[in-house]
């Protein structure tokens, strides 16, 4: 049962959402129980592989170059970094890397070539990969599929009706075309939204429909909440009650049975007692670590110490899905090839200038 059926109209998931919230969070974890191991949540960790220089003018987003925050733009990771990243985070628990990259859209460049190869080395490392690069097409899409990506993640945010509310340089069309592309390629798709954008809760039911009318709901739904950052449009938004959360959670698990509900940014804001409630309520995955891309997230250790008081056990990698098999990528292939052609000429170019017997071209200046 991938969308409940009860459920699957604006007015019932509305007045689903406003039942007292022992009922709801009884009646989540009734379902959450019939679909899921109550116990086992997932550690995800999320890097940035990318920061900041977006050209979108996402409201919410300290990322957006045209906001004065206080990110500043990097260059893309290097393939090796990227892998001692995945190799500490797996060390440390997580079973998932999520690799985010501020960029508008995936271009067929040397980047994608090198997140390309990212992907088939986290693959290799036994983690599930996942990627937010941005709006891609169908042919992008299945080279990630092929590297070995078991999802991608690309949040509509919010309703249909309050989108441009949010952000202007992006249509909810193109949103939904990537995630079809993700969908096509046979990539698992995982898509939420943020709350306390300044939305009502008739947007945030909105959102939830657009999964309902989805063909397929995706296979993960992350649930945000905003942190506010200084220089961003939304800087001046007040933090939701955690309650809020538990009530967004709980409808969420309740409407898509199967999918895997994330706890996602915000918890900072959250006690231990309200993500307990959420854990209750549905949600089976965290992304641990100190940092959401930007964004603060509670340390290691701090989650650590909630698995043990809560008697929760961290989720292996591929539960809910095979290892892709990591598939040769031929434009990958021919750039290193080529590299390796370049490289090896300059050497030999450098061997030839030390050689003594190598004289330089003598040029006659006419006086």
């Amino acid at each position: 049962m991938k969308v409940n059926l009860q459920y699957n109209t604006k007015e019932s998931l509305l007045a689903l959402y406003n039942k007292p919230l022992l009922e709801l969070v009884f009646e989540a974890a009734t379902i959450h129980r019939e679909f899921h191991d109550s116990r086992e949540v997932q550690m995800a960790s999320l890097l940035s592989i990318k920061t900041g220089g977006c050209a979108e003018d996402c409201g919410y987003c300290p990322q957006a170059a045209r906001y004065h925050t206080d990110v500043e733009a990097q260059k893309l990771m290097t393939v090796e970094s990227v892998l001692e990243q995945a190799r500490n985070a797996k060390e440390n628990g997580s079973s998932r890397l999520c690799m985010g990259a501020a960029w508008r859209e995936v271009r067929d460049n040397r980047d994608f070539d090198n997140v390309v190869e990212m992907v088939q080395g986290v693959n290799d490392l036994g983690m599930e990969v996942c990627c937010t690069l941005g709006m891609m097409n169908e042919n992008q899409a299945e080279r990630l599929k092929k590297a070995g990506l078991f999802a991608y993640n690309h949040n509509l945010d919010t309703s249909k009706d309050y989108y441009d509310d949010v952000i202007s340089t992006r249509d909810y069309e193109d949103r939904l075309d990537t995630i079809e592309n993700a969908r096509k390629a046979g990539i698992s798709v995982c898509s939420g939204g943020i709350i306390g954008m300044g939305e009502a809760i008739e947007d945030r039911i909105g959102l939830l429909m657009s999964y309902v009318e989805m063909k397929t709901p995706p296979e993960s739904i992350p649930i945000n909440a905003l942190v506010a950052v200084e220089g961003t449009p939304m800087e001046d938004q007040k933090p939701i009650e955690q309650w809020e959360m538990i009530r967004m959670v709980a409808t969420t698990r309740i409407a898509f049975p199967m999918s895997v509900v994330r706890l996602s940014a915000g918890r900072t804001m959250m006690n231990m007692e309200g993500q307990a409630l959420c854990f209750m309520a549905g949600a089976s995955s965290i992304f641990a670590g100190d940092k959401l891309l930007t964004t603060p997230n509670p340390d290691y250790n701090e989650d650590m110490e909630m698995f043990k008081i809560l008697g929760l056990t961290p989720k292996a990698a591929f539960s809910d899905g095979e290892q892709p098999v990591t598939e040769p990528d031929p434009i990958l292939i021919e750039r290193k090839r080529k590299e390796a052609e370049r490289a090896q000429k300059l050497t030999e170019a450098r061997a030839k200038i030390k050689d003594d017997s190598f004289q330089p071209r003598k040029v006659t200046v006419a006086e």
